[in-house]
């Protein structure tokens, strides 16, 4: 019998609206956030029926999945395991920051290497980490259903690519936006690698011209601001 994960990614934060590296400091969902989750939930649930919800338990996952939880009725459930990267001194910085204060580590990083000496967590350790953690919950899942796993941005990448069964290096993949998804399915009996990509970065990005910003403005809302603008 196979087995479906949906993997998917936190709405947005201060942090992401600014592009600072939020590594694993605790910071909740801005207001964008709150309706990219809702509207990503809502999504979801029309299209999935999964058996269980299972999120990193920093506070920006949880308020995710807690609107998926709310539209299915499935409790979420928390793994620690399932956190962001940590990024050590670098954790709340810009990339502009981090390439002023170390410039040769930023390259390796950007490179797909490790950066020494500022505290991260190895690419290879995140991987075996998450991978861990989703292998244990889809083992203990009822009748084999669907799990969806609610993560972070670098955790997902490193897992999706630990399941490809690709080297922790591996760059094949762009990062997904806030609030979407991944879909994978097992691939067989004495089949590898055991998982397989079905989807990459789903999401309902036709909810508003610009997703990363939030919903587009109502009629009455443009026509006002249309009217305060200064003539040509």
């Amino acid at each position: 019998m196979t087995q479906r994960l949906l993997l998917w990614r936190h709405a947005r934060t201060a942090y992401n609206s600014q592009a600072r590296l939020q590594g694993q400091i605790d910071i909740p969902l801005d207001e964008v956030g709150h309706w990219q989750a809702r509207t990503s939930a809502a999504r979801l649930a029309v299209r999935h029926r999964p058996a269980r919800i299972v999120a990193s338990d920093l506070t920006r996952t949880v308020e995710t999945a807690t609107y998926l939880s709310r539209a299915l009725d499935v409790p979420v459930e928390l793994d620690p395991r399932l956190r962001e990267r940590a990024f050590g001194a670098w954790e709340g910085l810009t990339g502009q920051e981090i390439e002023v204060g170390w410039p040769g580590e930023f390259t390796a990083w950007r490179a797909g290497g490790d950066p020494a000496g500022v505290g991260a967590e190895s690419r290879a350790d995140v991987a075996a980490r998450v991978s861990a953690a989703v292998r244990d919950h889809v083992a203990r899942t009822p009748g084999r259903g669907d799990v969806v796993i609610v993560s972070h941005g670098a955790a997902l990448g490193s897992l999706v690519a630990e399941l490809l069964g690709q080297a922790p290096a591996w760059r094949g993949l762009v990062g997904m936006h806030n609030a979407h998804w991944a879909e994978m399915t097992t691939s067989g009996p004495d089949v590898e690698p055991a998982w397989r990509l079905l989807g990459y970065n789903i999401g309902p990005t036709d909810a508003s011209s610009d997703w990363n910003a939030g919903p587009d403005p109502e009629p009455a809302e443009r026509d006002a601001d249309d009217a305060t603008r200064d003539p040509d």
